[in-house]
């Protein structure tokens, strides 16, 4: 399924050769853009893969998910029940994201002179005033030196998308799933800047 969307329509460019078969066309010379997420359940035997698809030049063209299960194991429920694309499953899946949410992160990077790794604990707040304006604070404090970092944004949800004023977006998907991009892709590629691209899935609920 994959492959087709990769290779029918827009995605790429047409091969030099005859097409085969009709409106075939090859991401060549320019490819699409792929970046593959899989989150896997500890508890339902079950996991979630998620597809951000870029044209050749950058631009989001696909959100694709597959829900998967292991053979022969039941889905759990949180895989089953989805809302449907209404004002109040809008609502739902916004309001699913908002509050305080904690973890633990360890980033690794690799460098000319080696690699490095950097471990902390985050928190994650996301509030909308009455006003609907959105506020999220992203919270980091460093293992070993106890340095916190907190990083603001601001935006607006219009239904399942949200947009914050700093260039990021991200669209609500049912089940507690969003997925999280830079509102201008196509920029980032050009100038040869990085880009983060993001999946979330709230396993159960509290737990994401």
């Amino acid at each position: 399924m994959l492959e087709t969307v990769l290779r029918v329509g827009t995605l790429g460019e047409d091969d030099t050769g005859e097409e085969s078969p009709k409106n075939l066309k090859i991401p060549s010379r320019k490819p699409s853009i792929v970046c593959e997420n899989c989150l896997y359940s500890l508890e339902g035997n079950g996991r979630m893969r998620a597809f951000h698809i870029m044209d050749p030049k950058g631009v989001l063209d696909t959100l694709l998910i597959f829900h998967e299960k292991r053979q022969g194991s039941e889905l759990a429920q949180s895989f089953k029940h989805y809302s449907v694309c209404t004002k109040s499953a809008s609502s739902d899946r916004i309001s699913t994201v908002l509050g305080r949410w904690e973890g633990h992160s360890v980033t690794k990077r690799s460098g000319v002179y080696g690699a490095t790794l950097a471990e902390a604990d985050t928190a994650v707040v996301l509030k909308m005033g009455s006003n609907g304006q959105l506020i999220q604070d992203t919270l980091s404090t460093k293992i070993g030196t106890g340095t916190t970092t907190t990083v603001n944004w601001t935006g607006s949800a219009n239904e399942n998308l949200l947009q914050f004023d700093g260039g990021y977006e991200i669209t609500l998907l049912p089940g507690g799933m969003y997925m999280g991009y830079p509102s201008d892709i196509s920029k980032s590629i050009s100038q040869l800047d990085s880009f983060h691209l993001e999946f979330c899935w709230m396993e159960s609920p509290g737990k994401r």
